[in-house]
């Protein structure tokens, strides 16, 4: 089973950058799609063979998530049950068979980390979400995560450690989900890449210097260890300032 995960930065944008023709060479099974930014009804995908699930958030033109998906899910969830949370349509959970399928669009902490606070709160309450999901099945969850880990993750690591998205706390929250049950499955794969990112700023010509970040990731659960296949990221993807991740798994 092929699951994508791509941050579109609009999904209306990206249609006029070829995203339909990208989505159909990926041929993937599930693909998840992160800051689509739009509302209800203001947009339809010509995908015919996959369910489409979308969550907008309130404020238009604002975050919002979307998931097609060829086998039809068990069920699905909008949000994490806190209502906190649920307003900026970041969460859609897929019952799956053998396992939950999360997708995600993390807050992110803002230029002065004027939502760092916040975002600490969201991280905790988003891990207890995923590990009561775990005691049910395994977890898969994919999407923006708003972090680079390590400083493998980032073209300047030095240079960003007070930024938003390489915060000690930001950092020490995702230590905290991997060590709560869950695997960087690109880590896992390629321990030691170092130059694979999945954004690159609009400025400065970052993503022609590869001057990149990696935080869009495929996190699963420990107990489907044995069912990870592949990890990769598609840099030669192009119609937003994030590219596609993939993860491939046992079906």
């Amino acid at each position: 089973m092929k699951l994508i995960s791509w941050n579109v930065n609009g999904i209306r944008a990206a249609l006029d950058k070829g995203f339909l023709d990208s989505i159909r060479a990926l041929d993937a099974d599930a693909v998840c799609l992160q800051e689509t930014k739009c509302q209800a009804g203001q947009v339809t995908l010509d995908m015919p063979g996959y369910h489409q699930y979308w969550h907008q958030a309130e404020k238009k033109g604002y975050s919002g998530t979307a998931v097609l998906l060829r086998q039809e899910p068990l069920s699905v969830r909008y949000g994490i049950g806190i209502d906190e949370h649920d307003h900026e349509g970041r969460v859609i959970t897929l019952e799956l068979p053998d396992f939950y399928l999360v997708n995600c669009y993390t807050p992110n902490a803002q230029r002065g980390l004027t939502r760092l606070d916040y975002r600490m709160r969201w991280e905790d309450d988003f891990r207890a979400y995923l590990t009561g999901l775990a005691k049910d099945k395994g977890v898969i969850l994919c999407g923006d995560l708003n972090v680079a880990h390590r400083p493998e993750d980032l073209k300047n690591p030095q240079a960003n450690q007070q930024n938003a998205g390489f915060t000690p706390q930001e950092r020490g929250k995702l230590d905290e989900l991997l060590n709560a049950g869950f695997i960087d499955t690109f880590r896992f794969f390629h321990p030691d890449a170092t130059g694979a990112y999945s954004w690159w700023s609009y400025m400065f010509h970052a993503r022609e210097n590869n001057a990149g970040w990696r935080i869009d990731y495929f996190l699963a659960s420990d107990d489907l260890r044995e069912r990870l296949v592949s990890a990769c990221i598609h840099p030669e993807i192009f119609g937003s300032d994030h590219c596609p991740v993939e993860l491939v798994v046992e079906s």
